[in-house]
């Protein structure tokens, strides 16, 4: 797991945005906002997985958790603003420089560690299926040892709906921020199958028309092969994310220092790794048909290709079938039109007659030849 070494009063961000941005959006739409609006912002706290009222601010979060008891806080903001964020770092010491990537987002999938705070990206993922088009999202999840905060980027993930499925079982909100993480973390795997299944109908469709040889078959199987590649790069790397969270679960105290722990004894943290270890056996299984429906595309393309120089080789056996009809008749043709004439038998009076004869049976002969060929 990735682990970096920046406390909560370090210089919040750079002003420059992150590297996968610029990657994703170009130089000069990877710009970094001088200034963001707020988004919406709720506080909840718990105590032994129940609901155990609310907070306005950070800081007063922040002061609920620190009195005691027992509590958690779960803050879950939507598109937050700069300031918004700054009030969170303050309040509960979370990474500036992870932070200044939750402003501006377009951040791989990944898993770090800073000090005690896990810090967790993920894609979120679904289909426009009027646009034939992937929508990724990307979520930020912060867990600390008493404290878990969310930022979603995107439509994808409904935090008001996770939070209430989560208060129907207590018992696993109760084994901490860790099992709000996982809890996100399996929705977003969740949502790609049906992600997945819409664009293997689409694709399923596509692969119809070019064997039909429809016009634009081609633009539409680039532009899908374009959609699976967004899927892939939100899909792909989440193995190395879920192997890395299961890690400590696995063999505690061998793989992390610092950071968040489940809450509860040994049992409680032998549930969550095997919750963690069936989000990742979906993952694999999203992203095997995520990678077939790719290999799939390229076969299309390289069908596609085939049936075009098909189509082009036809075409020009026509051409050159006719081409060859007309060569004969032509060259008998182009000897009347010399400026003196042939000898003997120019004068004759046959002679016209018989060489329309001859143009037009050796035309007709070339034909049947061509046509026996499967020329025309």
């Amino acid at each position: 797991m990735t682990t970096g070494a920046t406390g909560p009063h370090e210089h919040f961000g750079s002003g420059l945005p992150a590297p996968e941005r610029t990657l994703a959006l170009g130089r000069d739409g990877a710009a970094v906002p001088a200034d963001t609006p707020p988004g919406r912002m709720w506080i909840r706290l718990y105590r032994e997985g129940r609901p155990d009222g609310s907070a306005d601010t950070p800081a007063r979060a922040r002061e609920a958790v620190a009195a005691g008891g027992g509590r958690m806080a779960w803050i879950a903001l939507t598109d937050p603003g700069r300031d918004q964020l700054k009030d969170l770092a303050h309040a509960f010491g979370l990474p500036p420089l992870a932070l200044e990537d939750a402003v501006v987002a377009h951040q791989r999938p990944k898993a770090e560690l800073y000090r005690d705070v896990l810090f967790t990206v993920l894609r979120p993922a679904g289909y426009d299926e009027e646009a034939e088009a992937v929508r990724v999202g990307e979520v930020h999840v912060f867990a600390g040892a008493d404290f878990v905060v969310t930022i979603a980027h995107t439509e994808q993930l409904d935090l008001d709906a996770l939070r209430g499925r989560l208060e129907d079982r207590p018992r696993l909100l109760a084994r901490g921020p860790l099992a709000v993480l996982y809890s996100v973390l399996d929705h977003v795997v969740d949502a790609y199958a049906p992600t997945v299944a819409a664009l293997q109908d689409d694709i399923d469709d596509v692969e119809g028309e070019v064997f039909a040889g429809a016009r634009g078959s081609s633009r539409r199987t680039y532009r899908l092969a374009r959609e699976v590649i967004l899927l892939q790069r939100a899909v792909d790397p989440l193995g190395g994310v879920l192997e890395e969270l299961m890690a400590p679960l696995r063999s505690p105290g061998e793989h992390r220092d610092g950071g968040p722990g489940p809450h509860g004894d040994a049992a409680d943290r032998e549930r969550l790794y095997g919750h963690l270890r069936d989000i990742a056996d979906h993952q694999a299984a999203v992203r095997e048909r995520v990678d077939a429906l790719g290999q799939l595309l390229q076969n299309i393309m390289a069908v596609n290709g085939t049936l075009v120089g098909q189509a082009q080789n036809e075409a020009m056996k026509k051409v050159s079938s006719w081409g060859g009809i007309l060569v004969v008749p032509t060259l008998i043709a182009s000897v009347y039109g010399m400026n003196i004439p042939p000898s003997p038998g120019f004068g004759w009076t046959f002679s016209w007659p018989l060489t329309l004869a001859l143009m037009g049976l050796s035309s007709l002969g070339l034909y049947l030849v061509f046509r026996r060929n499967g020329w025309l």
